[in-house]
């Protein structure tokens, strides 16, 4: 029963525990199995934390942070109760589901990958657990991820490194890599990442795994922590197109707590999921893909443009003349905004507080123990593009190339319907293969980044398998990136959907590192 449990869709086993052929209780403890067999996590009491860093052997994952066995398992019990009283419950309902580490839950530590918050337990429930609670949806635990969002490989964690179920050497992608490795590792059957330049879409790409940064302002950042709140956006994980839309659909919500949300009604995602691609304009932009993509990744682009054909779509080339300048944008505005936001850790009000002689010296005491490098990094670039003489030509020119990117958004939306590239430029790479260059770890974001300056929808599915450089024999996902006009996120998994159905296969991790489903 464990292995057939893990192994299902989220749809798939939302059919069968509303036709009552498994319970909310098998279907959790079927995942917290998978999760202690795969991941290095020790089984204590309620709260399951994951072994020390070096204490982890090479075969675990380490997509959780921390595991909340007891609270999901009386959760479970108490959907099973009411579905056998006859309560009308949620289409999830029941469904495990893994929450990244930067979403707040009350009771559960919030450490966003950070010594600066360890231990820190929040007093409130962020709007995105909220609406999970209240459609039923099991949180199972918090996951690993970059300290404070900021990384594209989730080996900026304080916590130690997630590994790639595909590959135990290589990297998930980050900053959400612990949401991404939990689902494709099957130890759950949906998650929640977040995503501020790329970090759902590229952790998706390399993980095998559908994965969507909805429109800005469709899903509430209250209780989100902040790295840069123009920008931050959460979003589903899922193993199919179908999941995923189920999954946002319940925490897509106007939310008055949250001031950059948006007050218009979300689309419908599963009304139009199954309409197919005949006639749909699917433009293809000039500026995302040549130069710079791996072999593998640009093959397996242009194959999917031409089952997109296949379809009956029409394939259109556009331009977005100013993505180019979209990554040296977002590297000025993302860290200026978190080296606002990261103010707050001053080691007086909550988290770390390293104590000295005078409130100055606390301050930079608990700021330098409390933060990793490349937080301090990203800090340090911000604070210098804020300060006086400096604004004006680093943000406020940022800015600008940021509404200059909106602009071209809006004008290849004129052309076609969605827009379409390789997620990432390269397959999973190697752990420690990028951390002592920031620039080359910075340019896995070169494809999504411009979506998220514009705040327009953006969604990456499996394209199919290509090798990496390094591993010429090796099979690792390749991502497709579609993306739609602001709140039209239901063209946008309409369009994945036709292609997934037609790809007709979900990968799976595969090959001797890999981790075998259990029997």
């Amino acid at each position: 029963m464990t292995s057939e449990l893990i192994g299902l869709t989220a749809a798939q086993l939302a059919a069968r525990l509303t036709a009552g052929e498994v319970s909310a209780r098998e279907a959790v403890d079927a995942h917290l199995d998978r999760i202690v067999a795969t991941d290095g996590v020790v089984a204590d009491g309620d709260l399951w934390p994951a072994e020390p860093a070096d204490q982890r052997s090479d075969d675990q994952i380490h997509a959780f942070l921390q595991v909340r066995a007891e609270a999901a398992r009386a959760h479970a019990d108490d959907i099973d109760r009411r579905r056998a009283a006859g309560q009308k419950l949620g289409p999830l309902a029941g469904v495990p589901l893994a929450l990244k580490d930067v979403i707040t839950m009350r009771g559960a530590p919030t450490t966003c990958g950070s010594k600066m918050l360890e231990g820190w337990v929040p007093p409130y429930d962020a709007t995105v657990t909220e609406l999970l609670h209240d459609a039923d949806v099991v949180v199972l635990g918090k996951t690993n991820m970059d300290e404070f969002a900021m990384g594209s490989s989730t080996e900026n964690s304080a916590y130690g490194d997630t590994r790639n179920p595909w590959d135990l050497d290589r990297v998930p992608g980050g900053s959400s890599g612990g949401s991404a490795a939990a689902v494709a590792a099957l130890q759950a059957p949906l998650s929640i990442g977040t995503d501020t330049g790329g970090s759902i879409r590229q952790p998706a790409a390399l993980t095998g795994l559908v994965g969507a940064k909805p429109t800005y302002g469709t899903v509430s950042r209250r209780g989100l922590v902040a790295f840069a709140s123009s920008l931050d956006q959460a979003g589903p994980f899922a193993r199919t197109v179908e999941d995923a839309a189920m999954l946002q659909t319940v925490i897509q919500h106007h939310d008055p707590r949250d001031s950059t949300s948006v007050s218009e009604s979300p689309p419908d995602l599963l009304a139009t999921l199954r309409d197919g691609v005949e006639g749909l304009r699917i433009g293809v932009v000039t500026e995302l893909q040549g130069e710079g993509y791996e072999p593998g990744v640009a093959e397996t682009f242009q194959a999917a443009l031409a089952r997109y054909e296949s379809l009956g779509a029409e394939i259109v080339e556009v331009s977005l003349p100013h993505a180019p300048y979209g990554l040296p944008a977002y590297y000025l505005i993302a860290p200026s905004e978190c080296s606002s936001n990261l103010a707050r850790f001053d080691g007086v009000r909550y988290g770390q507080r390293v104590d000295a002689a005078t409130a100055e010296e606390m301050n930079a005491a608990t700021r330098s123990a409390g933060f990793g490098p490349e937080v301090k990094r990203r800090i340090m670039i911000g604070t210098h593009a804020l300060s006086s003489g400096y604004f004006d030509a680093y943000y406020l020119q940022a800015s600008k190339v940021r509404t200059l990117i909106a602009r071209d958004f809006a004008a290849a939306f004129e052309q076609a319907d969605v827009l379409v590239s390789p997620t990432s430029p390269s397959v999973a790479f190697g752990l420690g293969t990028k951390t002592a260059d920031p620039i080359a770890m910075y340019l896995n974001d070169v494809a999504t980044v411009p979506a998220s300056l514009a705040g327009n929808p953006a969604l990456s599915l499996p394209a199919g398998l290509a090798a990496a450089p390094d591993a010429p024999d090796s099979a690792l996902p390749v991502g497709l990136q579609i993306m739609a006009p602001l709140l039209r996120d239901d063209l946008m998994y309409r369009a994945a959907w036709a292609f997934e159905q037609d790809l007709g296969f979900t990968p799976m991790p595969a090959g001797a590192r890999a981790v075998e489903v259990a029997q």
